[in-house]
């Protein structure tokens, strides 16, 4: 038993051994991805997909209860259409695939297939707003889009990916403004609750910020070894894409206005923004809220009488209670299935043997911190159903956002120097550096050509660190957080 288990972990690199090779291996014997002979796409198993199911349906509820409404456009884009605004076009046709022959025959116009879809709303808005009557409108996607990636990783960047993009257009400035902040929150809320993950909030550099935007803001969230990923972006558009694409409306006093726009988007890398912040040397840890199963029951020495009938007993309290709960009555080990649900991130164990039985009781096991308990087991199981919910709801989503938030103030450096970054990632290895800034693009480009941390936002906590830039010694505009990033 101890072998098999052992065996089990043995087949995943030590993080700090090789953390690109423990998330390969993680991905894979967990069993989230199957690469594909299309090269740079991967088929998201069912138990990855499931992770991404529970993701779109709590973020969807929340859409919803803020009045958006979900909408599908096509996946092909004229080349005529994403022409029309000069700036978007620029940023995305790197990583623009084309489609030129329909069938066997060569088509008039090229057709991009979506990198993402302002100029389709942008087309349809045309058609369908003229009135201040008609705004705003507060519309999402849930789509697969395609950029041509030259790396690839999977769930990171990938050459298609699975995504939401709202798109939202608003009479007024201040309007668009307010859905652009408030849906950054909405992103902020689902971390830091739902994936037990901390963000940070901030706005992007003007040279960092989206294609076609006015302004970029992000939440960045710190992985196990100090990388930062983008977990999330808001646009804020103004009338840009509005002009281009000659969208007005009669405003009450019927003159014609041109509307502002937003756009905002979650992908399926948050499913390897879950993997680098919370998994460890044994496979996934995966918060409650997004387990496809966030309990399960292993019996032991199932093959004496009365126990997978008291496990199924056990099932049936769960189940009830509204807990994804999986009895696992396989032939396999004990020892197999403890080590099989600890790869797959469960977060719950629970263990039912003779002696627990003969005792009225069973045993409890968290994932995130290896703690074991006993719990008493009445004649309804009250008390084993409440002390779960409890665990799932409350203490180990605290406990991981805890475990995380520890591991990002230990790999944040406050520097007031390029030598102190420089001094601070030597000695203390990746993390985010907290730093001033004059505003300056050639000082951003410096300072990560110096020290090899960009800049990942300008948080909209801001930080008086010290009075001047950390590049040029002018005075400074801006706390920014650097950070290397997948």
């Amino acid at each position: 038993m101890a072998k098999k288990n052992q065996k089990m972990v043995s087949e995943i690199t030590a993080m700090d051994v090789d953390f690109a090779q423990w998330y390969t291996d993680i991905v894979k014997k967990a069993e989230l991805i199957s690469y594909t002979s299309v090269k740079g796409c991967m088929v998201i198993r069912p138990y990855g997909y499931a992770i991404w199911e529970r993701m779109q349906q709590i973020l969807d509820t929340r859409f919803k209860e803020t009045g958006h409404e979900n909408v599908n456009m096509p996946m092909f884009i004229p080349e005529s259409l994403l022409q029309k605004e000069k700036d978007h076009v620029e940023g995305f046709a790197p990583e623009v695939a084309w489609v030129t022959y329909g069938g066997s025959e060569k088509l008039e116009e090229r057709l991009c297939v979506r990198p993402t879809s302002e100029t389709l709303f942008c087309d349809h808005y045309a058609d369908i707003i003229h009135s201040y009557r008609d705004l705003p409108k507060l519309y999402n996607q849930w789509v697969s889009v395609v950029r041509w990636e030259k790396t690839t990783r999977p769930f990171l960047r990938s050459r298609e990916f699975l995504w939401q993009e709202g798109h939202t257009i608003h009479a007024t400035a201040e309007e668009a403004m307010e859905e652009t902040v408030r849906m950054l929150n909405i992103y902020a809320e689902f971390c830091e609750k739902s994936l037990a993950m901390p963000v940070v909030k901030g706005q992007k550099t003007e040279s960092d910020k989206f294609a076609g935007a006015v302004s970029t803001y992000a939440i960045e969230a710190m992985m196990h070894d100090g990388k930062a990923l983008q977990a999330g972006t808001s646009h804020y558009f103004g009338d840009g894409f509005a002009k281009a694409f000659r969208i007005q409306f009669a405003g009450k006093d019927n003159k014609l206005t041109y509307p502002h726009q937003t756009s905002w988007g979650v992908t399926t890398r948050l499913i390897g923004a879950v993997i680098m912040t919370h998994g460890d040397d044994n496979g996934l840890v995966l918060p409650p809220a997004v387990a496809p199963i966030q309990a399960v029951i292993v019996p032991i020495a199932q093959h004496k009488q009365g126990v997978l009938e008291k496990a199924e007993e056990l099932y049936e309290a769960l189940r009830e209670k509204g807990i994804r709960v999986k009895l696992d009555d396989s032939d396999n080990t004990p020892g197999w299935k403890f080590a099989q649900y600890e790869m797959k991130g469960v977060p719950v164990r629970i263990e039912i043997g003779p002696k627990d039985i003969e005792n009225h009781q069973c045993v409890v096991a968290t994932r995130y911190n290896g703690e074991k308990q006993t719990v008493a087991l009445d004649t309804a199981y009250a008390a084993l159903c409440d002390m779960v919910a409890e665990l799932l709801e409350q203490k180990i989503p605290a406990g991981m956002f805890a475990k995380a938030l520890e591991n990002r103030r230990n790999k944040t450096y406050v520097c007031t120097s390029m030598d102190e970054i420089t001094k601070a990632l030597e000695e203390h290895g990746d993390g985010f550096v907290e730093a001033m800034w004059c505003g300056d693009e050639a000082c951003e480009d410096q300072v990560k050509e110096k020290t090899g941390v960009g800049s990942r936002c300008m948080p909209l906590e801001q930080r008086h660190i010290s009075d001047t830039c950390v590049c040029c010694g002018k005075p400074a505009k801006h706390m920014v957080l650097w950070g290397k990033a997948y």
